[in-house]
């Protein structure tokens, strides 16, 4: 909300329109009660924006989605900017030709302290691994890692297993998975099994460190 402020003549105005983003896992465990909790997200937000001194045009408006690219307990949250009603002395009108767009899709984790983007769809881009010299194009067919001269990406070193983690497309995302080594996978230093990838995540085999990548 706040990083969406909206400044006008002489009040800040914040969205009213959020669409948060769930794995479908998640969605489905908040089926039940999915009404309920719009309204206890509508009313937190209308609270902070009281105690802020932040302007709200209408109540807030909250919708949720499922994003099959997102892992359990991750979720994306997307607004549309605020825009100061044209009744305000000074404020411009809007333009029906040009509406507000809506935001960037943050997603969050819950072990992780920053935001990131939601992967963009990947049709018509390439997705690299970028490490050990090298930057490898990830192919449609599954991409194995590990210490074996048969692997895709061959890692030397003792404590990666021949057949150590593969990475591979799904839908219009990438998934890393470990493929039952020993040592395992981490990404971004946190130890997992599987992992959706995202720009920028940084996978740790062994001693070696791969960077993901989307052009």
């Amino acid at each position: 909300m706040r990083e969406n402020r909206t400044q006008s003549v002489s009040r800040v105005y914040v969205p009213n329109e959020y669409a948060v983003f769930l794995s479908p896992a998640d969605r489905e465990s908040f089926a039940s009660f999915e009404s309920a909790l719009k309204k206890e997200l509508s009313d937190y937000l209308l609270e902070d924006a009281r105690r802020e001194g932040l302007v709200l045009v209408t109540r807030p408006q909250i919708a949720f989605k499922t994003d099959e690219r997102l892992g359990l307990g991750e979720f994306g949250i997307q607004v549309v900017p605020a825009e100061a009603p044209p009744e305000e002395e000074g404020a411009p009108a809007p333009d029906p030709s040009n509406p507000p767009s809506a935001s960037h899709t943050m997603v969050y984790a819950p072990d992780r302290e920053e935001a990131r983007r939601l992967v963009p769809s990947a049709v018509g881009s390439r997705a690299l691994l970028v490490g050990a010299g090298r930057r490898t194009v990830l192919s449609p067919t599954p991409t194995v890692i590990g210490r074996s001269r048969e692997a895709d990406i061959v890692v030397d070193d003792p404590n990666v297993s021949r057949r150590h983690a593969q990475v591979r497309r799904e839908g219009d995302g990438w998934v890393m998975r470990d493929m039952g080594s020993t040592n395992g996978v981490k990404v971004n230093g946190r130890r997992v099994e599987e992992a959706v990838l995202a720009p920028g995540d940084e996978l740790t085999i062994g001693k070696s460190r791969l960077v993901f990548e989307v052009e």
